[in-house]
Protein backbone atom coordinates (compact mmCIF):
# COMPACT_ATOMS: atom_id res chain seq x y z
CA UNK A 1 0.00 0.00 0.00
CA UNK A 2 1.42 3.28 -0.87
CA UNK A 3 0.32 6.56 1.83
CA UNK A 4 -0.26 10.41 1.46
CA UNK A 5 -0.52 11.10 5.22
CA UNK A 6 -1.99 14.80 5.58
CA UNK A 7 -2.97 17.02 7.48
CA UNK A 8 -5.80 18.80 6.27
CA UNK A 9 -6.19 16.81 2.74
CA UNK A 10 -5.34 17.65 -0.72
CA UNK A 11 -4.37 21.62 0.22
CA UNK A 12 -2.10 22.67 -2.55
CA UNK A 13 -0.95 21.68 -5.99
CA UNK A 14 2.16 20.54 -4.97
CA UNK A 15 0.23 17.64 -2.28
CA UNK A 16 -2.23 17.23 -5.79
CA UNK A 17 0.66 16.18 -7.85
CA UNK A 18 2.08 14.07 -5.17
CA UNK A 19 -1.25 11.78 -4.78
CA UNK A 20 -1.05 11.33 -8.74
CA UNK A 21 2.27 10.21 -8.48
CA UNK A 22 0.99 7.61 -6.17
CA UNK A 23 -1.73 6.85 -8.77
CA UNK A 24 0.16 6.72 -11.55
CA UNK A 25 -3.01 7.81 -13.31
CA UNK A 26 -4.95 11.31 -13.34
CA UNK A 27 -7.30 11.58 -10.62
CA UNK A 28 -9.91 12.06 -13.33
CA UNK A 29 -9.58 8.11 -14.29
CA UNK A 30 -9.43 7.51 -10.29
CA UNK A 31 -11.60 5.13 -7.95
CA UNK A 32 -12.49 6.03 -4.76
CA UNK A 33 -13.82 5.15 -1.88
CA UNK A 34 -14.23 7.70 0.99
CA UNK A 35 -14.03 6.42 4.90
CA UNK A 36 -15.67 8.45 7.13
CA UNK A 37 -16.03 6.53 10.19
CA UNK A 38 -13.10 8.06 12.62
CA UNK A 39 -15.40 11.41 12.37
CA UNK A 40 -18.36 9.22 14.51
CA UNK A 41 -15.71 8.80 17.36
CA UNK A 42 -14.98 12.61 17.48
CA UNK A 43 -17.56 15.41 19.06
CA UNK A 44 -16.47 17.86 16.62
CA UNK A 45 -16.82 16.26 13.50
CA UNK A 46 -19.80 13.40 13.90
CA UNK A 47 -22.42 12.58 13.75
CA UNK A 48 -24.83 14.93 11.70
CA UNK A 49 -23.95 17.29 9.08
CA UNK A 50 -20.41 17.41 8.59
CA UNK A 51 -20.07 13.65 7.95
CA UNK A 52 -22.39 14.61 5.14
CA UNK A 53 -19.95 17.30 3.94
CA UNK A 54 -17.03 14.82 3.71
CA UNK A 55 -18.90 12.31 1.78
CA UNK A 56 -20.59 14.97 -0.70
CA UNK A 57 -17.28 16.36 -1.44
CA UNK A 58 -18.54 20.11 0.42
CA UNK A 59 -15.52 20.37 2.67
CA UNK A 60 -13.06 22.94 0.83
CA UNK A 61 -10.75 23.86 3.99
CA UNK A 62 -10.24 19.43 3.77
CA UNK A 63 -10.15 18.42 0.14
CA UNK A 64 -10.88 15.06 -0.53
CA UNK A 65 -13.88 13.58 -2.32
CA UNK A 66 -14.27 16.96 -4.15
CA UNK A 67 -11.29 16.10 -6.35
CA UNK A 68 -12.77 15.09 -9.51
CA UNK A 69 -13.26 11.05 -9.03
CA UNK A 70 -14.31 9.19 -11.67
CA UNK A 71 -16.21 7.06 -9.49
CA UNK A 72 -16.41 7.93 -5.44
CA UNK A 73 -18.15 5.27 -3.10
CA UNK A 74 -18.19 5.51 0.95
CA UNK A 75 -16.98 2.33 2.77
CA UNK A 76 -18.15 2.61 6.50
CA UNK A 77 -16.29 0.20 8.94
CA UNK A 78 -18.58 -0.08 11.06
CA UNK A 79 -20.97 -2.00 8.87
CA UNK A 80 -18.59 -4.28 7.59
CA UNK A 81 -18.69 -6.54 10.50
CA UNK A 82 -22.08 -7.10 10.24
CA UNK A 83 -22.20 -8.63 5.91
CA UNK A 84 -20.95 -11.25 4.30
CA UNK A 85 -16.84 -9.97 3.15
CA UNK A 86 -17.64 -11.00 -0.45
CA UNK A 87 -20.01 -7.78 -0.35
CA UNK A 88 -17.29 -5.21 0.52
CA UNK A 89 -13.68 -7.04 0.19
CA UNK A 90 -13.59 -7.24 -3.95
CA UNK A 91 -14.69 -3.39 -3.90
CA UNK A 92 -12.19 -2.44 -2.14
CA UNK A 93 -9.37 -4.42 -4.60
CA UNK A 94 -10.89 -3.06 -7.36
CA UNK A 95 -10.73 0.91 -5.91
CA UNK A 96 -7.65 3.17 -6.59
CA UNK A 97 -7.67 5.30 -3.57
CA UNK A 98 -9.14 5.08 0.05
CA UNK A 99 -9.99 8.55 0.84
CA UNK A 100 -9.76 8.48 5.61
CA UNK A 101 -11.28 11.23 7.29
CA UNK A 102 -10.07 12.75 10.00
CA UNK A 103 -11.76 12.73 13.82
CA UNK A 104 -10.80 10.25 16.32
CA UNK A 105 -7.70 8.26 15.45
CA UNK A 106 -7.93 5.63 18.33
CA UNK A 107 -11.68 4.46 17.07
CA UNK A 108 -10.90 4.72 13.77
CA UNK A 109 -7.82 2.11 15.07
CA UNK A 110 -10.60 -0.10 16.53
CA UNK A 111 -12.98 -0.41 13.58
CA UNK A 112 -10.50 -1.21 10.89
CA UNK A 113 -9.64 -4.37 13.89
CA UNK A 114 -12.90 -4.76 13.90
CA UNK A 115 -13.89 -4.25 10.43
CA UNK A 116 -10.90 -6.44 8.72
CA UNK A 117 -10.01 -3.91 6.54
CA UNK A 118 -6.49 -4.05 8.59
CA UNK A 119 -5.67 -7.66 8.01
CA UNK A 120 -6.33 -7.11 3.95
CA UNK A 121 -4.02 -4.01 3.44
CA UNK A 122 -1.28 -5.36 3.43
CA UNK A 123 -2.49 -7.36 0.12
CA UNK A 124 -3.21 -4.05 -1.81
CA UNK A 125 0.09 -3.11 -2.94
CA UNK A 126 -1.17 -0.60 -5.53
CA UNK A 127 -4.10 0.94 -4.00
CA UNK A 128 -3.24 4.53 -2.27
CA UNK A 129 -4.39 5.54 1.54
CA UNK A 130 -4.94 9.31 1.74
CA UNK A 131 -5.21 10.04 5.32
CA UNK A 132 -6.87 13.51 6.54
CA UNK A 133 -5.58 14.32 9.99
CA UNK A 134 -6.82 11.40 12.35
CA UNK A 135 -6.72 9.22 9.25
CA UNK A 136 -2.89 10.05 8.54
CA UNK A 137 -2.52 9.22 12.59
CA UNK A 138 -4.10 6.19 12.86
CA UNK A 139 -0.77 4.59 10.61
CA UNK A 140 2.00 5.60 13.40
CA UNK A 141 3.15 3.41 16.10
CA UNK A 142 1.25 6.02 18.51
CA UNK A 143 -0.56 9.12 18.78
CA UNK A 144 0.51 10.68 22.13
CA UNK A 145 -1.97 11.29 24.98
CA UNK A 146 -2.35 14.65 23.70
CA UNK A 147 -4.42 13.49 21.01
CA UNK A 148 -6.49 10.63 23.19
CA UNK A 149 -10.42 11.25 23.19
CA UNK A 150 -11.97 7.79 22.79
CA UNK A 151 -11.06 4.92 24.62
CA UNK A 152 -11.39 1.12 23.11
CA UNK A 153 -13.00 -1.40 25.37
CA UNK A 154 -9.75 -2.96 26.85
CA UNK A 155 -10.92 -6.83 25.91
CA UNK A 156 -11.21 -5.86 22.07
CA UNK A 157 -7.80 -4.59 20.64
CA UNK A 158 -4.29 -5.46 21.30
CA UNK A 159 -2.44 -2.94 21.59
CA UNK A 160 0.54 -3.47 23.91
CA UNK A 161 -0.90 -1.34 26.92
CA UNK A 162 0.26 1.63 25.36
CA UNK A 163 -2.88 3.94 25.60
CA UNK A 164 -2.32 5.97 22.98
CA UNK A 165 -1.19 2.86 20.51
CA UNK A 166 -2.07 3.28 16.98
CA UNK A 167 -1.77 0.72 13.99
CA UNK A 168 2.21 0.94 13.47
CA UNK A 169 1.83 0.65 9.58
CA UNK A 170 4.53 3.11 9.42
CA UNK A 171 7.35 4.13 12.04
CA UNK A 172 6.83 7.43 12.68
CA UNK A 173 4.07 9.70 14.57
CA UNK A 174 2.18 12.53 13.46
CA UNK A 175 1.51 16.19 15.00
CA UNK A 176 -0.72 17.68 12.72
CA UNK A 177 -2.27 20.86 12.62
CA UNK A 178 0.67 23.17 13.62
CA UNK A 179 -0.24 26.71 13.90
CA UNK A 180 -3.55 26.17 13.23
CA UNK A 181 -5.87 29.54 13.78
CA UNK A 182 -8.59 27.76 15.98
CA UNK A 183 -6.35 25.45 17.62
CA UNK A 184 -4.42 27.83 19.67
CA UNK A 185 -2.64 24.45 21.22
CA UNK A 186 -0.57 23.41 18.26
CA UNK A 187 2.02 25.39 18.64
CA UNK A 188 5.69 24.14 17.66
CA UNK A 189 6.92 24.40 21.64
CA UNK A 190 4.05 22.04 22.39
CA UNK A 191 4.94 19.31 19.31
CA UNK A 192 8.05 19.41 20.63
CA UNK A 193 7.13 18.29 24.30
CA UNK A 194 4.57 15.79 22.48
CA UNK A 195 7.33 14.30 20.74
CA UNK A 196 9.64 14.56 23.79
CA UNK A 197 7.08 11.32 24.87
CA UNK A 198 6.92 9.16 22.12
CA UNK A 199 10.04 6.69 21.65
CA UNK A 200 10.05 6.85 17.80
CA UNK A 201 10.65 9.62 15.06
CA UNK A 202 8.19 12.13 14.49
CA UNK A 203 7.01 14.90 12.29
CA UNK A 204 4.52 17.83 13.36
CA UNK A 205 3.14 18.89 9.48
CA UNK A 206 0.84 22.02 8.93
CA UNK A 207 -2.52 22.44 6.86
CA UNK A 208 0.01 22.99 3.94
CA UNK A 209 2.24 19.58 4.34
CA UNK A 210 1.88 15.98 4.01
CA UNK A 211 4.14 12.86 4.20
CA UNK A 212 4.54 10.47 1.39
CA UNK A 213 5.42 7.08 1.88
CA UNK A 214 6.24 4.57 -0.94
CA UNK A 215 7.94 1.69 -1.11
CA UNK A 216 9.13 1.99 1.92
CA UNK A 217 10.55 5.88 0.80
CA UNK A 218 9.28 8.71 3.31
CA UNK A 219 9.03 12.16 1.77
CA UNK A 220 7.84 15.10 3.00
CA UNK A 221 5.90 17.48 0.69
CA UNK A 222 5.05 21.22 1.54
CA UNK A 223 4.22 24.19 0.63
CA UNK A 224 3.92 25.37 4.66
CA UNK A 225 6.10 24.41 7.61
CA UNK A 226 6.88 21.28 9.43
CA UNK A 227 9.91 19.76 11.53
CA UNK A 228 11.12 16.36 11.90
CA UNK A 229 12.33 15.22 15.56
CA UNK A 230 14.74 12.05 15.24
CA UNK A 231 14.94 9.39 18.20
Amino acid sequence: MKLLLTSAGIKNASIRNALVDLLGKPISESNALCIPTAMYGHPWVGPGDKVWSFISGREPRTPMCELGWKSLGVLELTALPSIDEALWVPKVRETDVLLVAGGDALYLCHWMRQSGLLHLLPSLNNTVWVGLSAGSMAMTPRIGEDFVGWKPPVSSDSTGGTIDAALGLVDFSIFPHLDHAELPTNTMANAERWAAGISVPCYTIDDETAIKVSNGTVEVVSEGHWRHFPT
